[in-house]
């Protein structure tokens, strides 16, 4: 977001969707796209590996690159975050990369590409944390101390 003009970031704030899975370079995304041919609406799928993000609040845009399985050709589109045209972006895999932008990724052919997996979800905020549980089973050192035997909801003995 503009950080100088207040009426541009109302507008933004105002106009902007949040709506996309929380994504970063390295990962494999579907991009759902709206594409318009002769007069009919379709959606077209791209799915790719995202080598480029830019978080400008209204202005973000990301790159995606894929390869082409029958020529071998990569193609790569950059989105608008605010496109209209941009009907849902999926989270396919997570990859594991040290670089914020993936450009050397061009230069490189077959499975010197492939970049590996991540396992787990993103964690953004606190509000996304699984709630803690309280511990069962674990004897607490006052208990130990005490040598008196836990007792257990399940125990029907």
């Amino acid at each position: 977001m503009s950080s100088c003009v207040p009426t541009i970031q109302a507008i933004e704030r105002q106009n902007g969707r949040n709506d996309l899975p929380p994504f970063r370079p390295g990962d494999t995304v579907k991009v759902f796209a709206r594409i318009s041919e002769g007069g009919k609406d379709r959606i077209q799928v791209f799915q790719g590996v995202c080598i480029h993000r830019r978080h400008r609040g209204g202005r973000g845009s990301f790159t995606i690159r894929k390869v082409s399985s029958s020529h071998g050709i990569g193609v790569e589109r950059v989105w608008p975050e605010n496109s209209p045209r941009i009907v849902s972006v999926e989270l396919v895999n997570r990859g594991k990369v040290r670089r914020a932008k993936l450009y050397y990724l061009r230069g490189l052919r077959g499975n010197a590409a492939r970049i590996k997996s991540r396992l787990g979800g993103y964690v953004t905020t606190e509000d996304d944390l699984p709630p803690e549980s309280p511990s069962e089973g674990i004897d607490t050192a006052a208990e130990v101390a005490s040598g008196e035997p836990t007792s257990t909801p399940d125990s029907t003995t």
